[in-house]
Order: C-alpha cells, then structure tokens, then sequence
C-alpha cells in the first residue's frame, strides 16, 4: 500500500468545462470531510463535485465515491479504480466541474473525471505506506530534543506536548518503531 505525502493538484479543460482535481491525505472520514468542505467553498459556483476516497480504518478499509448528480458510475468511480489502481490508502481525491455548456457523453465524464483525478495523483508525492501507532512518554526535558529528532527519522509526527515537572508528549511513530521508542525513552 501507498499514501500521499505531499497534495496534488490538476486542472484541464475539455469542451468548454473546466474541471479542477485535488488529491489529498486523508485519515479519517472527518478529515474527507473537510478536506472536501474546503474544496467546495473555493469553488462556491462549480457545478459538481465528484470525490472517491479510501482510508483504512480499524474495521478495515472503507471506500466511497460520489458521482455529485452526474450519470451513475461516470465520475466517482473512475476516480476510485485510479486510487484502488495505485493500491493508495488514506486519500481523497475531489473533482471540481464547471459545466461549458456541452454534454460530453458518459464516456467522455468518466474519462475527465477519471483523467483529472488521475493527473493530480501523478502531481502528488507518494511514499510507502506506514501503520501508524500513537505512543504515550513522560520525558526528562533534556530528552525532547533527542526525542523530537528521533521520532522525525521514523518520519512521524510529535502531536502534542504538556510541560510540567516532565514533558508528556504523545507522538505518531510507526507501529513497528512504538515499542523500542518507548523502551528507549522511558
């Protein structure tokens, strides 16, 4: 499995409408959510807005697409065979339409919908995917340095940090890493 690092973005023209890709990282069905909700509101007067995305969750992986009121199966789901094609997990992919005023057929939706969608998974950064693992320390604070620099190795992500006495820090670390991090810094 794959995941997106770093956003893609695509636009192109066929027969006067205007369709507008993003591709972004997205964890849970909150975050499609909004990554969604941001779309629409830059693009308030778009006439659709197909999306497909697949996240793993803990019950297992969970895929949706929409078509946004185009014919059913031509925009949502050849958005979604290109992100199953790549074998990409926790990703959305949104497609913005400005209608140019000619009907394109339903083959001709499902190819600018897919085409668009697939351009701005070619622009996006793609790594291997890692499971993730939230780990728990309570650290001396001549340790945060050392910890921070080590948990950016593993490319995870330090996603909060209390001080007191000690610095309680809640990291993202690979699953494989969690158990030696936390042997290491306890």
């Amino acid at each position: 499995m794959q995941r997106i690092v770093q956003p893609g973005h695509a636009e192109q023209t066929i027969n006067k409408s205007r369709f507008i890709a993003v591709a972004e990282s997205c964890a849970t069905e909150r975050e499609v959510g909004l990554c969604l909700r941001r779309l629409a509101s830059a693009h308030q007067s778009a006439h659709h807005l197909a999306y497909a995305f697949r996240i793993k969750t803990e019950q297992g992986i969970v895929q949706r697409f929409h078509d946004a009121g185009e014919p059913s199966g031509t925009a949502g789901k050849p958005i979604l065979q290109f992100i199953e094609g790549r074998d990409l997990i926790n990703v959305c992919v949104g497609v913005i339409r400005y209608y140019g005023g000619i009907n394109l057929g339903t083959g001709g939706l499902a190819r600018a919908y897919g085409g668009t969608g697939k351009m701005a998974l070619d622009s996006a950064k793609i790594s291997p995917f890692l499971e993730m693992q939230l780990i728990r320390l309570n650290l001396d604070y001549k340790d945060l340095d050392y910890f921070t620099r080590e948990v950016a190795k593993l490319d995870g992500e330090i996603k909060d940090k209390v001080f007191g006495e000690r610095v309680s820090v809640i990291a993202s670390v690979p699953a494989e890493s969690a158990l030696s991090m936390i042997k290491r810094f306890e």
